[in-house]
């Protein structure tokens, strides 16, 4: 499955930069503009020096950086779709063994070196919205349907199963019919073991459909309902214009119809779209194209679109009602058996890597620390023991039992950012019992409230990718500095207290023990529209 689509990359000029980055929209508080003119226009000017914009192909990565500000982070356009199946990261707080992990914790380290005050303050905004997003979680495994109905609209197919049926040429150059069997799991990979499929990074919407019209709390009146799912495709909507030379318009149509159609609905305008979720298999800039540019669509731009509660693999940190939700994995067990047995083999795995990393690097973008990664974990040694290198650009990676394989023998996964700054495989890697190691906060510890701890030493390691960059930290000689009781904490939590939750059970799932990470997200919703009146 893994597939390189990295192509030349270029400049634009700086007024086009500024333009795309609708940075004031974004970061800037809203104190700044009280501010003089000139000081505001210094302000401004700054940014607008340490902002960069690349262009991959047809996709436009705007990002803004700060030369104090140490996590680059794009904030508008999308990512090209990307089939390699790289890493995730790990770390605990339990021992405090591990000079310059532990102690110094270079995560909030990285945070103190932000001097600018618009920076600080969206750091601010984050993590409040991530609380906000935290106290919606429900403390019971299987909350009561009395008052908490679940209505799913049934949407004229064009929104979702007539998308579906286009998979044959959704790419140009591949079919993406056999990732949508078994209810959108994908065929099964008995090399594996039971409950592995072929499951495509983008399927989450057709699976989450699924497992939603089996729901015990569904309900068929919507005078009934507390919560509105609206099963739109909008991931696979535009993914079968990504790569075709078609017009902005074209690409908005299939948005602009639904909500035409759903303002004709009663309960739409009820509460405004407020007790209505989205569920969108592709990162949010997909659906926020900014002007001057041709990458996705401006669903999420909408006006009505901004009430609703969005669940993304990725989402735009400075919208408080953009969700990030787990990125599907090849593992989809069916009963609380599934679970415990995979949980038994890999905490039994024989790790013999201490470090790998699976994915391609990005030579054309230089700021990406991923050439540097690869060659510290070529050059440890001839044996590949300290560090193994599995690369997808030489197809290395289009298998799903080639990356497991390797992360379920790995004590560590490297897992620098890729298009986008999160990636499928952090959760391949946690699923498989391999401690991530995070370069950027924005990988995961901004994203994913209600399935990843707010501490994030319990699952993974972070290295500031600043320090990487400058050459001051050899990452593979760090980590060889873990003490093997800490690697074995950290990895008896990611498995026994976090991996069920990462994993979307089959639609026909039966799970009592666990909740899924499925399960989470709707009790996370009910509790959430719950609190409305």
């Amino acid at each position: 499955m893994a597939m390189s689509l990295s192509k030349k990359k270029s400049r634009l000029p700086k007024r086009a930069e500024a333009k795309q980055l609708g940075l004031i929209d974004l970061i800037l508080p809203k104190f700044l503009f009280r501010l003089p003119f000139a000081l505001l226009l210094l302000i401004l000017i700054y940014l607008w020096s340490s902002s960069t914009t690349i262009i991959s192909g047809n996709i436009v990565h705007v990002c803004v950086s700060s030369r104090k500000l140490t996590n680059l982070y794009c904030l508008s356009a999308g990512t090209q779709p990307n089939f390699e199946l790289p890493i995730p990261l790990l770390n605990d707080s339990s021992t405090n063994e591990v000079a310059g992990l532990v102690h110094e914790n270079p995560l909030e380290n990285s945070i103190e070196k932000y001097r600018d005050e618009e920076l600080k303050n969206a750091v601010k905004v984050i993590k409040e919205q991530l609380q906000e997003h935290r106290s919606w979680q429900s403390n019971k495994k299987q909350a009561s349907c009395d008052g908490r109905g679940i209505y799913v609209y049934e949407l004229p197919p064009k929104f979702n199963k007539d998308l579906v049926a286009q998979c044959g040429n959704m790419i140009p150059w591949m079919d993406f019919c056999k990732y949508f069997s078994n209810e959108a799991l994908g065929e099964p990979i008995p090399e594996i073991g039971k409950c592995w499929y072929q499951t495509h990074q983008y399927s989450l919407e057709p699976i989450f459909h699924a497992r939603v019209l089996k729901h015990p709390c569904r309900v068929y009146n919507e005078n009934e309902a507390k919560l509105f799912y609206v099963p739109f495709y909008g991931g696979l909507d535009i993914l079968r214009w990504h790569f075709k030379n078609v017009s902005n318009e074209i690409k908005d149509t299939s948005g602009l119809e639904l909500l035409n159609w759903l303002e004709s609905q009663r309960h739409w305008n009820r509460n405004s779209g407020k007790d209505h979720v989205f569920v969108l298999g592709k990162i949010s800039w997909d659906f926020r194209r900014k002007n001057n540019s041709s990458w996705g669509t401006r669903l999420l731009e909408l006006d009505q679109m901004q009430n609703p509660i969005k669940l993304l693999i990725e989402r735009q940190p400075w919208h408080v009602n953009d969700i990030g939700i787990p990125h599907p994995t090849h593992f989809h067990p069916r009963t609380d058996d599934d679970i415990v047995s995979w949980q038994s083999k890999i905490m039994g795995s024989n790790r013999r890597n201490l470090v790998s990393f699976a994915g391609a690097a990005r030579p054309d973008t230089p700021e990406n620390i991923r050439s540097l990664l690869i060659k510290q974990c070529t050059s440890m040694d001839h044996n590949n023991t300290n560090c193994r290198f599995l690369d997808c650009s030489l197809g290395g990676c289009d298998q799903p039992e080639s990356v497991i394989n390797l992360f379920t023998a790995s004590e560590f996964c490297l897992q620098p950012p890729g298009d986008s700054p999160t990636r499928k495989s952090v959760f391949d890697s946690l699923i498989s019992g391999c401690i991530p190691v995070l370069f950027d906060p924005f990988t995961a510890y901004y994203q994913y409230p209600w399935h990843l701890p707010e501490d994030h030493e319990k699952y993974s390691v972070f290295i500031d990718q600043e320090e990487v960059r400058n050459m001051k930290v050899n990452v593979v000689e760090r980590l060889m500095k873990v003490p093997l009781k800490e690697r074995e904490d950290l990895r008896r939590y990611i498995v026994y207290e976090l991996l069920p939750g990462l994993v979307y059970g089959d639609p026909s799932s039966e799970l009592d023990k666990f909740q899924d990470a499925f399960s989470i997200a709707i009790n996370s919703l009910l509790e959430r529209v719950s609190r409305l009146e």
